[in-house]
């Protein structure tokens, strides 16, 4: 946050543990990110163990449904703007995308 206000931007946060995003969104932010599903999930999360999301087998669209499903899976903090994201890890990858 500190650095997004140092340059001159304030962002709208987005607490997605209480509003968490569908699947439908998750779909665009691994779009706007170019990432593949399992490269957007917290793997150290128990929920992921749990799941057996690590698994060979696994669909792209399993993952996404997880991720919608139990939002602590998703990496974070996400940064969109102007069409891009940057996951914020770390913080400087942001300024790439604003």
């Amino acid at each position: 946050m500190a650095l997004l206000e140092s340059n001159g931007h304030s962002p709208v946060v987005v607490e997605y543990l209480k509003t968490p995003p569908s699947a439908d969104q998750i779909r665009t932010l691994l779009a706007q990110l170019e990432l593949q599903p399992i490269q957007l999930m917290r793997k150290g999360e128990t929920i992921f163990k749990e799941l057996g999301l690590g698994d060979e087998g696994v669909s792209d669209e399993q993952r996404i449904a997880a991720m919608a499903e139990h939002p602590i899976l998703i990496e974070r903090p996400i940064v969109v703007s102007g069409g891009k994201a940057a996951i914020g890890r770390p913080p400087e990858s942001v300024l790439t995308i604003l």
